[in-house]
């Protein structure tokens, strides 16, 4: 029992679920321990490292009997990174888990058990997926640049030379950049002193136009060899825009509010479908496109549009939902707290001459009740793709007011997700119809699509 175990301790455990971060759950004469890095299936030795009333955590030590499920990692610093937690799980496995993560949340935080689970869509290639990448820049005990990844819950970076899940390019276009620092003596960002310029090499490649942008996050408002920056960028083939962000704060935020564009424009244009999106450094752009068509493919699925339904797209980013809908409804209307990423949505409205999509700036708890208290407007469907806290009551409570015959929820966090199914359940809404898509592979994360249908509509 917990009395007879103690910090330190060597214990021998078999591993039979994973928890929300993707450790390894297993059980010491009934006591429940979480292992980073641990599997469900292996038999594990771990050191117990911090005790809790009613459960603990403990360090691998040793892979005693390694999990049926287990493969090798492909990165070499999967474990040191943290980014891929779940890496060395079998790709099937992956998706075995995530869906039944979402199971389980629905059911104990959100009371909900009557409706249909649907297949979850997993990637048919589970490599070098991203379009976004973000890479933290230092030096290291010899003084020389490096870049990579944090280590998981650090700001120590892991030098990467090669990452699995971004895309291939990107290995290219970060030796570039850590050359020219090099060669030019640029000094990388030093986050305990607030000196240094260079804080990341952020990049965005478009999936279906091959378009790339390189942006230099720093420490200052301009940088030293400047041309030069340019010059060995501008001749990489699909170089389309070269920027640098302005981050002088004392932050873990990495981008500032200030683009420069240095060449080419301040955008990269790439698609989801047949809708074509302008994305800029501070645009919110799902990072892997070809998930996310399955993604928005889905929540279009259930709106159930016919072309005469009015549609809300609450938390709407640079519109890219809303104007997947607006091909099949009568009107959208998109609301986002980011003033930018409103001004990117009508943008992308014109560009794809969509003229059936209205866009507001503010708070989505805020604008809709607005909207309905004061011009009584009227929703038939209304799509919720809130961040990881989820739903504000309030604009719960407002929909639940507005009526409208479906909801359709796009969540990037079960349990957030759970808890606001279950108001929607307690207030005349039904769920009916559950997806995951796996947008995210390797790590702990799962996109799910959720439709909510009016109870008696």
């Amino acid at each position: 029992m917990k009395e007879s175990l103690k910090k330190n301790d060597l214990v021998t455990l078999s591993i039979t679920d994973l928890g929300s971060s993707g450790e390894g759950i297993g059980k010491v004469d009934g006591f429940t321990l979480f292992v980073k890095d641990a599997l469900i299936g292996d038999t594990v030795q771990a050191k117990i490292i911090k005790m809790k009333k009613s459960y603990g955590y403990g360090r691998l030590m040793e892979i005693l009997k390694p999990s049926p499920y287990r493969t090798e990692a492909r990165c070499p610093q999967a474990r040191a990174c943290g980014g891929c937690q779940i890496q060395p799980l079998a790709y099937e496995n992956q998706l075995i888990y995530k869906e039944n993560k979402v199971r389980e949340l629905l059911e104990r935080v959100g009371k909900i058990s009557e409706y249909r689970m649907e297949p979850i869509i997993g990637m048919e290639e589970p490599w070098y997926y991203r379009n976004k990448a973000q890479f933290p820049v230092g030096q290291n005990k010899e003084g020389d640049i490096v870049a990579g990844f944090y280590a998981g819950r650090t700001h120590s970076i892991v030098p990467v030379d090669e990452c699995f899940i971004q895309h291939p390019m990107n290995r290219q276009l970060m030796n570039i950049v850590k050359k020219w620092m090099k060669d030019y003596k640029v000094p990388p960002y030093n986050e305990v002193n607030h000196t240094g310029l260079v804080r990341h090499i952020f990049t965005r490649i478009g999936k279906y136009t091959g378009e790339i942008m390189v942006c230099l996050v720093i420490n200052g408002k301009r940088i030293p060899a400047a041309d030069e920056f340019v010059n060995v960028l501008k001749n990489v083939p699909g170089m389309a825009s070269i920027c640098l962000n302005i981050n002088q704060e004392k932050s873990n935020v990495i981008l500032g509010n200030t683009v420069k564009c240095l060449w080419g424009k301040p955008y990269i244009t790439d698609k989801i479908g047949d809708v074509a999106y302008q994305i800029s450094p501070l645009s919110f752009f799902q990072v892997n496109p070809v998930q996310t068509q399955k993604l928005y493919r889905t929540a279009l699925e259930y709106a159930g549009l016919t072309g005469e339904e009015t549609v809300w797209d609450l938390y709407c980013g640079i519109g890219t939902i809303s104007l997947f809908l607006a091909q099949c409804a009568k009107k959208v209307y998109g609301v986002e707290i980011v003033p930018q990423a409103i001004e990117d949505a009508r943008k992308n409205a014109l560009l794809n001459h969509i003229k059936n999509a209205e866009f507001f700036v503010g708070k989505a708890e805020e604008v809709l009740p607005e909207q309905y208290e004061k011009y009584g407007v009227y929703a038939d469907v209304i799509v919720v793709d809130p961040p990881r806290k989820g739903c504000d009551e309030k604009l719960l409570r407002c929909m639940v007011q507005m009526a409208p015959k479906r909801i359709v929820y796009v969540s990037c966090d079960p349990a957030t997700l759970a808890r606001d199914l279950h108001f929607l359940e307690e207030n005349g809404y039904k769920v009916e119809k559950v997806r995951c898509v796996d947008m995210f592979s390797h790590s702990v994360h799962v996109e799910t699509i959720v439709l909510i249908q009016k109870k008696n509509s």
